[in-house]
């Protein structure tokens, strides 16, 4: 069954937490599809009055922020082993190659990696564990754990929301030549999608790389 089918046969209550709950696991440094069950969230949202927007946006940026501080407290009393203990557990995800990536983010930029991970999969799993065991001041990591969360929570909810009530209008309005151009822009941004997933996949096995050989 498809995420977005699976979610219309649930009460709005439960979709609230559920996205607070995957989204909070998801940043705690355990590696789920939070940014799916947002995206076929808040798109649900635009089709269905019963679900508020809204909250499903605060409740994301809640589970965002919560999840991210569990994690940071977690990665500074675990220390280094706790990302070997990942590593074994998630080899996939915690790879020493995507550590090493990731902590040269944080030695880089510093607290803007906490925010702009919020954006990015990969730190996404990575900033608040890693933010705790490089024993980042929590202040920064608060600031940018806050904001990030709510400008990628609340941003997405909105983003996909609207997109959904306009499309859905076309659709109504176009008939089958809305579906045509909806079907073309899916396409056209799948591929640029997958586009820059192919060069930020090719980055990061050149960081790997220029690691390894250091």
């Amino acid at each position: 069954m498809h995420v977005q089918e699976w979610l219309e046969s649930v009460p709005a209550v439960s979709i609230y937490l559920l996205v607070g709950l995957v989204i909070g696991l998801e940043s705690l440094g355990i590696p789920l599809p939070g940014e799916i069950i947002l995206v076929s969230s808040a798109l649900l949202a635009s089709q269905h009055g019963e679900i508020d927007p809204f909250i499903l946006g605060a409740c994301a940026s809640a589970g965002a922020i919560i999840g991210d501080s569990i994690g940071y407290a977690i990665g500074r009393k675990g220390g280094r082993p706790l990302l070997a203990w990942l590593g074994r557990k998630f080899p996939k995800h915690f790879s020493e190659g995507h550590i090493a990536t990731a902590e040269r983010s944080f030695e880089k930029w510093g607290m803007w990696a906490v925010f702009f991970g919020r954006f990015v999969a990969l730190l996404r799993i990575f900033a608040g564990p890693l933010a705790g065991v490089l024993r980042m001041p929590y202040w920064k990591f608060l600031t940018a754990n806050v904001l990030g969360g709510i400008l990628w929570a609340g941003g997405t909810t909105a983003v996909i929301y609207y997109v959904g009530i306009v499309a859905e209008s076309w659709l109504k309005r176009f008939s089958w030549l809305g579906l045509v151009l909806a079907v073309l822009i899916g396409l056209t941004s799948m591929l640029v999608l997958k586009r820059k997933a192919a060069k930020a996949g090719g980055a990061v096995r050149e960081a790997e790389t220029v690691g390894a050989a250091e």
